[in-house]
């Protein structure tokens, strides 16, 4: 029995189909880049296919990063990286790239995260 909030392609559609073959994005995202739909993607969204559409309709008025965008689109990340790229290049969202850094404290973050989860 089919659910009727999944997509009715289901798994016929293969994920180089989608990129049309591409597996390299136009340029490189970070996985925790934030994202917003342009006043341009609002209006050309969904002259752009399905899955644009879906990540227009997700980013607009709402910033999420692009491993929420493969999380709630249920795209594979690679995937999801060439179609946000893609858009981005086209001017239907917006990139707010995360501030780089240093090793220092990143190791520090990830320090305090590994505590807190040993904690739990």
């Amino acid at each position: 029995m089919e659910r009727s909030n999944e997509d009715p392609r289901g798994a016929l559609v293969r994920p180089y189909a989608v990129t049309r073959g591409r597996t390299e994005p136009q340029r490189d995202i970070a996985i925790e880049a934030i994202l917003l739909t342009t006043q341009r993607g609002q209006q050309e969204a969904r002259f752009a296919g399905r899955d644009k559409q879906a990540i227009a309709s997700l980013c607009d008025g709402r910033a999420q990063s692009l491993a929420e965008i493969a999380a709630y689109t249920r795209l594979p990340l690679g995937v999801s990286r060439v179609l946000v790229a893609d858009m981005v290049a086209d001017g239907l969202l917006a990139l707010h790239e995360v501030a780089q850094a240093h090793d220092d404290d990143r190791m520090q973050l990830l320090e305090r995260v590994l505590s807190g989860l040993r904690r739990l």
